[in-house]
């Protein structure tokens, strides 16, 4: 039986093999249009060296950040509000079931116009992505709150905001921690569209720019980036979900 830490290369090594034969003794596919690994690897080596990896790597890092903390201080409070009042929810309804189906790339128009290029539309962009995810996923933490608890709290007469703070916010920190790690996975795939259209850096800019040059090695490692930016992010709620509930 295989070692559970071997385990997850096997596959990461098989496509590495497929891919390297393909594109180098077989040849099947030019290299304009799939990069050989070492050409890769190549493009690697000088992005890094000249520093413009770590540049926009950095640059993504910021637009997803700043993105997602503004988010959440605005989506977490307004989830618990709306999924504590069924009279709040029922207000909201309409306008967060329009809002909250639009692609958020369908803002980038918008994000240009008031903001221009840089980095402020790139974050409007991530917030956007962001905000929905966290509040339903908030909302429905709160909702799923056991009954039993918020009865035992009123028995011991706690107040409103007491049930809310001490019984209803950390029933529901599974369900908060779940949105933030989807509004992760969606605020890489917004950055990385935003910086295509509406950035001068970045890993999004970095891709566009190098697929524009037919620089395919670089394109790849921009990707491989933001895979790896996005595992990185998974392991940390991982680590942060086995720390408080395990």
């Amino acid at each position: 039986m295989l070692n559970k830490k071997v385990l997850p290369l096997l596959l990461p090594i098989v496509i590495l093999v497929f891919w390297y034969v393909f594109t180098v003794p077989i040849n099947l596919v030019p290299n304009y249009v799939l990069p050989t690994p070492i050409m890769v690897i190549t493009s690697a080596h000088q992005l890094i060296v000249s520093g413009k990896l770590f540049t926009d790597v950095v640059s993504t890092l910021i637009k997803v950040l700043l993105g997602l903390i503004l988010a959440s201080i605005i989506a977490i409070p307004l989830g618990v509000l709306l999924g504590w009042s069924k009279n709040l929810e029922e207000m909201s309804k309409f306008i967060v079931g329009i809002l909250r189906p639009i692609p958020p790339v369908a803002w980038i128009p918008f994000s240009i116009l008031w903001f221009g290029i840089g980095l402020i539309p790139g974050i409007f962009i991530i917030f956007m992505g962001c905000f929905f995810p966290i509040l339903i996923y908030t909302i429905d933490g709160i909702k799923r709150t056991d009954k039993v608890l918020i009865e035992a709290g009123k028995t011991l007469g706690t107040s409103n905001f007491q049930t809310i703070t001490k019984i209803i916010i950390p029933s529901s920190t599974p369900a908060i921690i779940s949105g933030l790690k989807v509004g992760v996975g969606i605020a890489l795939m917004c950055t990385v569209t935003a910086e295509m259209v509406a950035s001068n850096n970045g890993l999004g800019y970095l891709i566009m720019n190098s697929s524009q040059l037919f620089d395919t090695g670089a394109v790849v490692v921009g990707m491989l980036s933001i895979g790896i930016i996005g595992l990185v992010f998974d392991i940390i709620f991982k680590e942060i979900q086995s720390k408080i509930f395990w």
